[in-house]
């Protein structure tokens, strides 16, 4: 799973820092808001032919590791 991982990146001079897949600028955020949206894996690697699947897992594992240890907070007591 690190492995993974090492595919993500964060540069202060691209995307404001927020995380990427290394290599690119696509943000580990906007490949969860296509997966959310309801995009498969194979449309996301259609329309970004130059990613892998393991990118995309890679930022699925990151989100999950980021959520570790969090709080939540109920999104009805959030709006």
């Amino acid at each position: 799973m690190n492995r993974l991982l090492e595919r993500i990146t964060v540069d202060p001079d691209i995307l404001g820092g927020k995380p990427i897949i290394r290599g690119t600028r696509l943000s580990v955020e906007f490949i969860l808001d296509l997966l959310a949206s309801g995009m498969m894996e194979d449309e996301i690697i259609q329309e970004y032919p130059h990613l892998e699947r393991d990118d995309i897992r890679a930022c699925l594992q990151y989100a999950a590791r980021s959520l570790h240890n969090e709080v939540i907070v109920s999104l009805e007591a959030a709006a």
